[in-house]
């Protein structure tokens, strides 16, 4: 029972059917675990929808509140302010993991057993964390620096997804290729992929020039669309180029393709966040412009980039997680990969 709960056994002691896995693999897997827990943990108190069931449905909610010093209406354990401290715990969690395990060379050693196990121990540590960053004193100072610390952590971020999502498409690109030296089939699975990338990253563009502008006003906008619009041209003939394709002979439109379909996903989320313009109309009244009609007092664009992008973080972290990146990535990137002899597709 406690190497269940607390050692490296948990997996075969616990899930006999499961399929063998590398110890790494399973490493990697526990702690992505924890992170999508802790996120939609963080989504579940940014939405209004689950504050107010829960007034409605908890009894004695108000006296609740005020007993473990949450506020009138618990408005502590809600939105951004309270997401704040939960990253802010889970984020102190993972680097002192990151400490814990710098020099690390095999898995036999005090730390690896350490950082391979004792996950109900870990659980308990990052609840305590992400929890105790409630205690912490003068909130508004914390708060006003740990936007600049995540403002850099999400550049970073994005850059570090842009990678991850390059290098998918590589293999992908790679993997398909190879196999079309067996069957033609893949040839054509490979253009219908990239013909749907594009249809997606057209689509998008489309709507988002129709319902984020208009005639007068939205300038700002206006440069978005465009400029992101041109960029994705310009990835898009940079990948076909000859002297990138005798340099990178496996560039090809898959990647510019998802690449398009990603910065379309994040022009979405800038013109979603961006708060909106007013003007006078001709009975000199106040009327909002730039955003979507649909999504006035709704914000049905806010939860659509809410949902695209947790199912775009979730699929990247796991990505990163059940793959061997490491050398994988480097490789990839750099353009070694094995011969299409060798690749099964």
């Amino acid at each position: 029972q406690l190497a269940c709960c607390c050692g490296t056994a948990a997996c075969s002691l616990c899930c006999k059917c499961c399929p063998k896995i590398k110890q790494s693999t399973s490493t990697r897997f526990m702690y992505a675990l924890y992170f999508i827990l802790v996120t939609i943990i963080c989504c579940v108190m940014m939405s209004t929808t689950v504050a107010n069931e829960m007034k409605t449905h908890i009894p004695f909610y108000k006296q609740m509140c005020k007993g473990i010093q949450a506020g009138e209406m618990c408005e502590k354990l809600v939105g951004y302010s309270a997401v704040y401290k939960v990253c802010f715990g889970m984020a102190c969690f993972f680097f002192l993991f990151f400490l814990f395990t710098i020099k690390i060379n095999n898995s036999k050693s005090c730390r690896a057993y350490i950082h391979n196990g004792f996950w109900l121990i870990k659980l308990i540590a990052l609840a305590a964390m992400c929890s105790g960053a409630f205690f912490i004193p003068d909130q508004d100072t914390f708060l006003n620096a740990w936007r600049y610390v995540g403002a850099t952590g999400g550049f970073l971020f994005i850059a570090i997804q842009l990678i991850l999502l390059v290098e998918f498409a590589h293999k992908w690109n790679k993997n398909w290729t190879a196999g079309a030296n067996h069957k033609q089939v893949w040839n054509g699975l490979l253009a219908l992929v990239t013909l749907i990338l594009y249809s997606i990253a057209v689509a998008a563009l489309v709507l988002m020039a129709l319902f984020y502008t208009r005639p007068e006003g939205c300038m700002h906008n206006k440069v978005l669309i465009g400029v992101n619009g041109c960029l994705c041209l310009l990835v898009s003939l940079v990948a076909i180029s000859p002297c990138v394709q005798n340099r990178q002979p496996h560039s090809g439109l898959l990647q510019s393709g998802v690449i398009s379909c990603y910065v379309m996903y994040l022009t979405f989320s800038a013109l979603s966040s961006k708060p909106p313009e007013t003007i006078l109309d001709e009975n000199n009244r106040n009327i909002t412009i730039c955003v979507p009609e649909f999504s006035q007092g709704l914000h049905r664009d806010e939860n659509l980039v809410t949902g695209l992008g947790t199912t775009i973080l979730f699929g990247c972290i796991l990505y990163s997680c059940l793959t061997s990146t490491t050398r994988a990535s480097s490789e990839a990137l750099r353009g070694i990969y094995a011969t299409a002899e060798t690749e099964v597709s």
